[in-house]
């Protein structure tokens, strides 16, 4: 079974059983992700086929990740898959997956 994690640190801030791969990078089930860490912030970007991405700064142990990862609320209809999922950047945060 597929198994990923998401760490800042020794920390886990997702942890997931089940999730999406698109373009690289591993989308959480937003039910996967400690919500506790994860602030929303203004930012937001545009994917011609998946829509408007908005962000979250994760904050663990006093350090914030501005902007850390994103997901999309409304999706077009090419990427329903991935609609309210997290994904990461990679150089923010520590990804792995079986």
């Amino acid at each position: 079974m597929p198994h990923a994690i998401a760490k800042v640190g020794d920390t886990v801030v997702a942890d997931t059983d089940s999730y999406e791969v698109v373009e690289g990078n591993i989308y959480f089930p937003p039910s996967s992700i400690t919500k506790s860490y994860f602030t929303p912030t203004d930012t937001t970007t545009f994917c011609p086929w998946k829509g408007n991405a908005s962000y979250y700064t994760i904050a663990v142990d006093g350090k914030e990740l501005k902007d850390a990862a994103w997901y999309y609320p409304e999706v077009k209809e090419k990427a329903k898959n991935i609609e309210g999922y997290v994904a990461f950047y990679k150089t923010k945060v520590d990804i792995t997956s079986e």
